[in-house]
């Protein structure tokens, strides 16, 4: 072998190491690109985790819990002191949706919920009026 072919060999084993380099360091740029934006996910999902854990703790430890979520207002904005047991039909009726039986069914769910938040009180079954304390 000459001088000349071996040069040549040794040139084009550097290129490949090179370009085989260049490639690892694309590979690398871009896992540390997708490792960063998972770091501040989870970040963010800290920070998620400790405000609803703030919220939570402040709601449970209140005198009266609060009720936050707009829907949640409108549907108890329907219920006054004056006004006797409302049905899930006629708290829909109230907000001026349906009353097919899907949207009843989602009102009567957020009902029961605030039944079990103690905000509502269900009398008889279907039959749901403020608490007394709210009331």
């Amino acid at each position: 072998m000459n001088t000349t072919t071996i040069l040549d060999l040794i040139a084009a084993r550097e290129a490949a190491a090179s370009t085989a380099r260049d490639d690892l360091r694309q590979q690398q740029a871009k896992l540390a690109a997708e490792v960063a934006a998972i770091d501040a996910e989870l970040a963010d999902l800290a920070t998620t985790r400790q405000t609803l854990t703030k919220i939570l703790e402040d709601e449970v430890s209140a005198s009266e819990p609060a009720v936050i979520s707009e829907p949640y207002q409108q549907i108890l904005a329907v219920f006054s002191p004056d006004r006797g047991a409302l049905r899930a039909k006629d708290v829909c009726l109230a907000l001026g949706i349906g009353t097919e039986p899907k949207d009843t069914e989602g009102i009567r769910a957020k009902l029961k919920r605030l039944v079990n938040r103690q905000i509502l009180t269900e009398s008889q079954p279907g039959l749901f009026t403020l608490t007394e304390k709210r009331a």
